[in-house]
């Protein structure tokens, strides 16, 4: 019993220490935002406010960085999760290449439910919409994005 716990003590020791050493990465700690260039001519102030509740902290040079986006790996995670998602959808630079993604395709991804991604969506409550919000973003990005 004694081996087990010493076993177990030593396990966690490493772990801790590996936790401390990779603070130390430099990946996903460069939390600036770039200016946001254009938006889409939205229909409505309503669509706006939605897809910025929903989408803008991925896909929009707005991102608010949590405490804990500065601690590995999740900031490696998160620092991933929002650059790949500027990457394919980008609000905020919308004259720069924006409109590269369909609307149709932006509607039926979240028409599907994936986005936002259910992973976000737990420290990120102002992003569950529901089913009636979700509807009007989908109805106003329809109107707002040709």
């Amino acid at each position: 019993m004694k081996n087990r716990l010493r076993l177990i003590l030593r396990g966690v020791a490493v772990l801790v220490v590996l936790l401390l050493l990779i603070q130390g990465v430099p990946y996903g700690k460069d939390h600036t935002n770039p200016p946001v260039e254009s938006e889409p001519k939205w229909d409505s102030p309503a669509t706006r406010d939605l897809a910025s509740r929903a989408c803008f902290d991925c896909h929009g040079n707005e991102t608010i960085w949590p405490w804990y986006s500065s601690i590995a790996p999740l900031s490696w995670l998160i620092y991933n999760d929002v650059q790949e998602g500027r990457r394919h959808l980008n609000f905020s630079e919308w004259g720069r290449g924006g409109k590269g993604k369909s609307v149709g395709k932006i509607v039926k991804t979240i028409r599907k439910g994936e986005m936002p991604m259910l992973i976000y969506l737990p420290t990120h409550p102002q992003a569950w919409l529901t089913a009636a919000e979700k509807q009007a973003l989908m109805d106003g990005l329809l109107k707002s994005i040709r």
